[in-house]
């Protein structure tokens, strides 16, 4: 009989397991010393998390692995743009995430790009089966400067000769 009531259980508790439906990333890099923002998001994205009895746990160990070549602003000739004169600067093909720290408005996320792999904090928030966070990387600080700089030549008279080395990043997970 406790085989029985412990199987019951454990099928209820399965029923009510958190699971990833759909995740975007996205992200607003800016120009001119207006600092205009330029958004756009990632078509190739693989996700890999586990069902969890909670957000917080179904968020912790999350992992993103990010195709540099699928961004998407919206615009082919910008993400051309971006792909050759910034990314393939100093081939940087992927870029990989992993959330390894969650707070109560506050997550961690550990960003690698360019070989380089930093702990950033992001303000996130829940509602309606679906966590948003937002957070800010400084190119510098992941050694991007000279794609950069390769930008910002390519597109000095759209950008009006100003590229902010700053970027804002977020993303968008849904779940059920």
């Amino acid at each position: 009989m406790k085989k029985i009531i412990l199987a019951l259980l454990l099928a209820t508790a399965s029923l009510y397991a958190l699971e990833v439906q759909n995740t975007t990333i996205k992200f607003t890099a800016f120009k001119t010393y207006a600092k205009k923002g330029v958004s756009g998001v990632f078509d190739k994205i693989k996700i890999n998390t586990s069902k969890a009895d909670t957000v917080v746990a179904l968020l912790k160990n999350a992992t993103a692995e990010i195709e540099t070549s699928s961004v998407n602003s919206g615009n082919k000739g910008r993400d051309a743009k971006l792909v050759t004169q910034f990314f393939n600067v100093q081939k940087v093909k992927k870029i990989e995430a992993k959330i390894i720290d969650v707070q109560k408005d506050i997550l961690v996320l550990q960003l690698s790009m360019n070989s380089k792999t930093l702990n950033i904090p992001m303000s996130y928030t829940v509602s309606d089966n679906r966590v948003n966070a937002q957070g800010t990387i400084d190119l510098a600080d992941f050694m991007m400067l000279k794609s950069l700089k390769s930008i910002n030549k390519a597109c000095y008279t759209l950008h009006k000769g100003k590229t902010w080395q700053d970027v804002n990043i977020y993303f968008t997970m849904q779940y059920k």
